[in-house]
Formats: C-alpha cells, structure tokens, sequence
C-alpha cells in the first residue's frame, strides 16, 4: 500500500500531539518553611504524576518528602498529602515537623602525621557543626569533602576515614557524630625531571617553589607551573606528580567545563576564580584509593614530571584604538620571547597617533632568578607635536629590576636622553645623564575589569652638569589609583598623582620631564595636556609641579553596562604656594567588551565657562 505525502504529514502530526507531555507537581506546603521547605519543593520537583498510578503517587510524595525533612533534621513529621486536579498537577501538604533532632555527641579527630598540620586544625576548629545545634546533613558531608581533598592537597595519600558514623535516635531527637581521618604519612616531593625546554635547566630550578624532600603541597605544583607561564618562553607546560594511575586521579570537569586537576591548582592572588577552586576542591573517593596505591618501596616520595614544548621565536601583534586624547591610535609589536638557551629576549613596538609617534625596545637579560631579577636594556625614538610643544627625543636606558615577595618592584636605572625641542617661545636642544630609582606595585582581581585592585608608583631621578648633563634638577613623581567595590552593583575608583622638579635650569628642561595636566586619564573637561602654566602669550610652557585626583563612581545598569560619575580636579603649576586647580565633573558609560572596558564619557570644565563640555573616549585596562 502507497502512502500519499498528504497522509504521511497526517499521521506525523496526530502522533506529535498525542504524546503525553511531562509536567512537574505544583506544591503547596502548609507548616513548614525555610530551607527545609524549598528542599522538599526541590525533592517533589522531579516527580512525573502521569508516571504513577494515585497510591503510588502518594507514596512517592511521601517517601520523597520525608527524605528532604531528614535533611535538615526532620525525622518524625506528620505529612498529610492531597492531590488537586483531574489529571493530578499538584500536590497540597499540611506538615506537622515534630522536633528537631539535635547533635548530642561530636566526635572529630585527625591521626597520624597530619594531627600536628595546622592546615586540619583550621578545617576541625570551625567545622559547621557543633553540639546542641539541630542536624543539617551538608555540614557534615562538607566536612569529609573538605578532609579528604585537604589530605591530597597536602600530601597525605594513604589517609583514610577508619570511623565515620552518624547515629540518629529519633526518639530523643538525638545525632552522634563520630568522624575520624587516619592520614598516614605525609609525602614528599622526589625526584624533578624536565623535559622539553630549549633554556638552560639550572634557570628553570631556579625557579622552583619546592625541592626534592619538601613535603609534598599541590599549590607548588601549580605556583611553578604558573612560573614557567610567565616567563613566555613556552607555548605548552605541563607540572605534574608521578603517579601509578594518573587518570584515576583527574577530577572530572564540573558543568561540562574544563578545568585544571587538583594538582596545578594554586592559591594565588587573582590566579583561579574562587568558584573553579571551590568546585576543583571536591575530590572523588576513586582518587583517594587511587592514591593509597603510591609507591610500595615505601619511600613515601612523589616524583614530578616537567613536560615543556618551546614558544615561537617571532610573536607579532597588531592594535588599533581610539581615544579622544590622541585620535586614532596604532600599535605594532614584535615579541622574541628568547634569543637562547639563557632565556634572553627582545620587544620591539612602533606607536602611531596624529600628536605622538614612537618607536621603543626592550631587551632583557633574566639573572639567577628569572621573574624575580633582571637586567634590561631600553631604547627609543619619539616625535611629539600637540599644543604649543614640538618635541625630538632618543634615548636609552639601562635599569637593574628586583621583584619582592610583597608584589613590590624595584627598578634602578641610568638613563641618557637627547631631546631637540620647542616649548612655547623656547627652542633648545639638550642632553641628559641622569641616574634614578623607581618602587612601583599593581594588584587586582579580573584584570580586564578589576572588582579588587590598585596600583602605586614612586620614582626619583637626579642629573647634574658634574658628569656633563646639561641641566641639574632632582626629578620626583608619585601615582596611586584604587578600585573597590561594594556589593556586587557598586564600584568606585579613586586616583591621585603627584610631582615636582627642583632645578634652577628649567629652561633646559625638556617637555618630555616637564608636567601637562588635562585629558581621558587626568582632568576630564580639559583637552589633552592643555593644563599648565602660560607665558604672556598665552602659549603653554610646562610646570615644575602636578597635582591632580579623581573620584568615580560607578553603577551596574544591565548585564556588562554601567554608568559613571565622576569629578576630577589638578594642575601643573610653578609653585606649590597657590596652585590654580582646574575642576571637571561629568557622567559616562562604561561596557565590558571582550578586549576590556569601553569608556565614554562627557565632562563639564567647572573653570572654563567657554566650553560647555567635552567628550572622552577611550579602550582599555584601568590599572
């Protein structure tokens, strides 16, 4: 028999309309409230009643809601159940919970080397239970979690739980909880084999957070591996512990998302969203059996695997920009991440905007400690020509870096500047020799859009004709910004920047160490480095002292939209007896984009009634 299409749409179409469609119970509970309301709601939601004949149904519901009240310490409710509707969609309960059981005996201990780890005294000092309280199943359940992933987290791979019991006694409304972690002996961290790197292997130790015979803590693992990143000069890095069943090991990717095993996870500042470690932390019972397989010699030691794959020896960016300061903007990069085995490397960029062209580079010479001590070379060729400044200057730059465990940094450096220029009416060509110092610190939490962070800089440089300079002055700046948030909807920034040259040469000062204020990053209102003091032309001649400071705050509108207000005030000036600040204030509007935050903002001069107001715009970080 031949079917017509006609026919066979027919068919289709009364077979898709007659399958039944599954629909949750909508409950309603009378006497109960709280939590323990919702996780019977949460219980009852995966109940199909079209799946179940009436009894059945209501000895699911029942069965169901019972175990959602054991939960929270409901072990003798009275639950009256009606169903509503024909077929039944919902459900009426009258609940009656009875008393609360109550935890009568807490039993908590830690054996073995790990009962002298401060780390375990933390997790029992406050472990979400505690005698008299009523019975929550979650806190109890954490705690094992917590014990158990602490334990491969810190070394202790044959611990195992010999007691761990929980009596409930509904009739007195009584819990016992008994819960014992046994950890057995701590590893250590044995041999470290690397493998795959093109840089000398004594550099890459150096580098090292742990050696051989230190008690075995998977943070290091992941502060090395973090190390090699940030040293560039891989494309792959993989830091891992021998062990006999590494695939037991493995956590299994939370929500479908990919993350990093226990043993590269670290507890650094602004290193792993807290959310990924939380969930990184629940580690599975197979690992911990898995674990307890290590190594029957006894040695009691975790060998660690150093797989490197070398980066490419040419890396090329391009970026272009915009912002109301210099107009459209270009950036070109060329990156040699090493230049050989001692890790050397070599940047090269070419800037370009309508006031500003420039070409710099920097090589670096990494020392005994590579991320930690370095020497660099800088070199560079700009032309300014904005205002009333038209500038040429080459310079060079040789600075010995020290990074400190405080995230504080320390520059020392030597710097020659030639500089051909014109400011205002004066036209000079000079050249300088001058030695200085620098302390400099940027800490945040999401860098392309910080929640948490701040940034300080403090530099000193000093020239004097005595080695041949053609000026003596003594050159200070200081540069502080603060990013805080309140709630999750509230944000607000704070900056301040302060300088000052003490010279009796300043004619032989050149514009690029002079101070200009005004602009998408000083005073909003105020064009581009149009703020300082003026000749009796009115043409701009720098000032020998900068103050300037900017208070933000910002408000969550929808999604990665805010918006801004804000007010800046500041100067360059020639004394600091009487400063003639300059106040802009105004509102913007801030997107989160992919390659950071968007700003664009309208602000009012407060001191120039002239110009009604000006529009800043602007991509990129804050800090």
């Amino acid at each position: 028999m031949r079917w017509s299409p006609g026919w066979r749409l027919c068919v289709f179409s009364i077979g898709i309309t007659a399958a039944p469609i599954a629909q949750a119970l909508d409950v309603e509970i009378e006497g109960l409230d709280g939590p323990a309301a919702e996780n019977v709601r949460l219980y009852l939601d995966a109940i199909e009643a079209s799946q179940y004949r009436s009894e059945r149904l209501m000895a699911k519901v029942r069965n169901q809601t019972l175990e959602a009240m054991r939960v929270y310490g409901y072990y003798q409710p009275s639950v009256e159940i009606r169903f509503t509707g024909d077929p039944i969609d919902g459900a009426e309960l009258a609940i009656t919970p009875g008393e609360r059981v109550k935890i009568t005996v807490l039993d908590l201990a830690v054996t073995g080397e790990a009962e002298h780890d401060d780390a375990f005294d933390s997790v029992l000092a406050d472990p979400g239970l505690a005698i008299g309280e009523p019975l929550v199943h979650a806190p109890y359940d954490s705690l094992r979690s917590k014990l158990s992933s602490l334990s491969l987290q810190r070394g202790y791979f044959d611990a195992d739980f010999p007691e761990r019991r929980m009596e409930v006694r509904p009739w007195e409304q009584s819990a016992r909880i008994y819960l014992t972690l046994d950890s057995g002996p701590r590893y250590r961290f044995g041999d470290i084999d690397i493998q795959g790197s093109q840089i000398d292997e004594d550099r890459l130790r150096n580098m090292l957070p742990f050696a051989s015979g230190d008690p075995y803590l998977a943070g290091q693992l992941a502060q090395y591996n973090q190390r090699l990143s940030q040293s560039n000069w891989f494309s792959s890095i993989s830091v891992r512990p021998r062990l006999d069943t590494t695939s037991d090991l493995a956590l299994e990717p939370p929500s479908g998302r990919s993350i990093s095993p226990w043993w590269q996870e670290a507890n650094l500042e602004g290193a792993a969203d807290e959310s990924q470690l939380a969930e990184a932390r629940r580690i599975q019972q197979p690992a911990l059996v898995a674990a307890g397989r290590l190594f029957p010699d006894q040695r009691h030691e975790v060998p660690v695997d150093v797989t490197l794959v070398p980066a490419d020896r040419h890396r090329f960016e391009v970026g272009i920009g915009y912002a109301t300061d210099v107009g459209p903007r270009t950036r070109l990069s060329w990156t040699q991440p090493w230049l050989n085995s001692a890790g050397h490397s070599l940047t090269n960029e070419l800037f370009l905007s309508a006031p500003e062209q420039e070409f710099s580079g920097e090589y670096l010479i990494p020392l005994a400690n590579p991320l930690r001590d370095s020497y660099r070379i800088d070199y560079g060729f700009q032309q300014v020509d904005n205002e009333d400044t038209q500038s040429l200057e080459i310079s060079t730059e040789v600075s010995r870096r020290w990074k400190f465990d405080n995230g504080w940094t320390q520059d020392v450096f030597v710097r020659t500047t030639y500089e051909d220029f014109t400011q205002a009416s004066e036209d000079d060509q000079v050249l300088l020799y001058y030695p200085g110092v620098s302390w400099s610190r940027t800490r945040s939490r999401n860098p392309i859009f910080p929640t948490w962070g701040d940034r300080q800089r403090l530099s000193f440089a000093y020239s004097d004709t005595a080695w041949g300079s053609d000026a003596t002055f003594l050159r200070a700046t200081l540069d502080t910004q603060w990013i805080r948030m309140l709630g999750d909807d509230n944000r607000f920034i704070g900056r301040a920047g302060m300088g000052a040259i003490e010279t009796s040469d300043f004619d032989k000062i050149p514009p690029s160490l002079r101070f200009f204020a005004g602009g998408d990053n000083s005073v909003r209102g105020y064009g581009y480095e149009s703020l300082s003091p003026e000749n009796a032309d009115g043409e701009l001649t720098g000032g020998q002292q900068l103050f300037t400071a900017s208070l933000e705050a910002q408000r969550r509108v929808t999604g990665d939209w805010w918006g801004a207000a804000f007010v800046d005030t500041g100067n360059a000036f020639t004394a600091w007896g009487a400063p003639e600040l300059k106040t802009g204030a105004g509102l913007g509007v801030r997107w989160i984009s992919p390659v950071g935050p968007i700003r664009f903002d309208v602000a009012h001069p407060m001191d120039d009634p002239d110009n009604a107001y000006r529009i800043h715009f602007s991509i990129g970080p804050e800090l």
